[in-house]
């Protein structure tokens, strides 16, 4: 009982002797100079362990192939607590600015001295001193006026980019400024770059490169007619050049490149390959791209695509949140650069079609409000009249 060990073999059987030699085996740990432990590492006998351990049954075989059977006798638990495999896999979204809405764009990193430096600049230059002959007043700092114009009560000026619809030309030009200063404020100047974006290995066309092509940074018109030429002539979207500022992102930490004068048009390309695909409900084929830039080859394009998918480990998903972020930290990008978007007076038609779409939102809104009860608001009086009935109004 307990610790005894007992063999498979009737008694007289022609392999006792070999069972006896199996179990002295046994209780010297298998191999000469064998010292068995225990879960905790303390040394001790087999038997010790072995009764420690939470298997019920146990068997093994001796030299001569004989079963030998240990009751009560158990296996000894792993003390390795193996992790899920989430557990081990770092939390890279909690700082990745394309995954986690909370933490900031890297081009607004990237661009945080010129920004500072532009909101000086208008600090200075925000009053214009005119002086026309008139007296000064008390503070001799003479008349101002404004260099922009405000919203009042009167006069509302409003433009056509909105979170949901922005303008195209001014989208691209803030993000091809954005890819600017990528290029301009890089932490090193000899980049980290794989060969896929290499232009000299991949060229895009057949010209000559320069020979200082990858030391010369590129400007940002130069830029921009790149993304424009693309977006133009594949008819994308201005939500697929914000999609794009994503996706570089999420390449450069992902991949840990940077972006430079020798990659930078590769790594557009790969953006706008995917954003183009996962926004746009017709996308654009791989083909039509090299009828765009007619000295590239279809199977190079593949193989840019498979290498940008590869970098970002198929994490194609934009949140909402994250959009809408890079959307207006775009727009703050833009004021600091003077980048006006078109803005016209709000005129009475289009005043009613901003008021029936706030209506129609609010009116969601309050159908779905739910006391903590769980029962669903109940509609008032003025809920049961058509959406076209006249304010209330109180007549003395």
């Amino acid at each position: 009982m307990g610790n005894s060990l007992s063999c498979c073999i009737p008694p007289g059987s022609t392999h006792s002797k070999s069972s006896k030699r199996a179990r002295a085996t046994l209780e010297d740990g298998g191999k000469p100079g064998y010292q068995p432990r225990d879960e905790n590492g303390v040394i001790g006998r087999v038997s010790d362990v072995y009764q420690n351990s939470k298997h019920n049954n146990h068997t093994l075989s001796d030299a001569n192939g004989s079963i030998i059977t240990y009751p009560g006798a158990k296996h000894s638990e792993s003390t390795t607590n193996i992790q899920h495999i989430s557990e081990r896999e770092p939390e890279d979204g909690i700082n990745d600015p394309s995954i986690n809405p909370s933490r900031g764009p890297l081009f607004m990193v990237r661009s945080k001295s010129e920004l500072r430096e532009s909101r000086e600049r208008k600090r200075r230059s925000q009053y214009i001193t005119e002086n026309q002959g008139t007296p000064s007043d008390a503070s001799g700092t003479g008349s101002g006026c404004l260099t922009r114009k405000f919203n009042s009560c009167s006069t509302i000026y409003v433009d056509d980019s909105t979170v949901s619809q922005p303008n195209l030309r001014n989208t691209i030009k803030c993000v091809s400024l954005a890819i600017c200063y990528h290029i301009k404020n890089r932490e090193q100047r000899e980049i980290r770059t794989i060969d896929i974006f290499d232009e000299r290995l991949h060229p895009l066309t057949r010209d000559e490169l320069a020979a200082d092509y990858d030391r010369v940074d590129p400007e940002h018109r130069h830029i921009y007619r790149f993304l424009r030429t693309l977006f133009n002539a594949a008819q994308l979207t201005a939500e697929c050049a914000i999609v794009t500022l994503v996706y570089l992102e999420r390449l450069l930490t992902y991949g840990e490149m940077d972006i430079g004068p020798s990659n930078w048009k590769r790594m557009v390309l790969g953006s706008v390959l995917l954003a183009s695909k996962v926004w746009d409900d017709q996308a654009v084929w791989n083909v039509d791209y090299c009828q765009i830039m007619r000295d590239i080859k279809v199977e190079d394009m593949n193989e840019l695509e498979r290498s940008c998918l590869e970098l970002l480990q198929f994490n194609i998903n934009v949140p909402a949140s994250v959009y809408a972020k890079y959307y207006f930290d775009l727009r703050s990008l833009a004021d600091a650069n003077d980048i006006s978007f078109p803005s016209e007076q709000l005129n009475v038609e289009r005043a009613q079609k901003l008021e029936a779409l706030s209506r129609l939102c609010a009116q969601k809104v309050c159908d779905g409000i739910i006391f903590p009860s769980g029962i669903k608001r109940s509609s008032s009086l003025d809920k049961l009249a058509s959406t076209n009935r006249r304010s209330v109004a109180i007549l003395s």
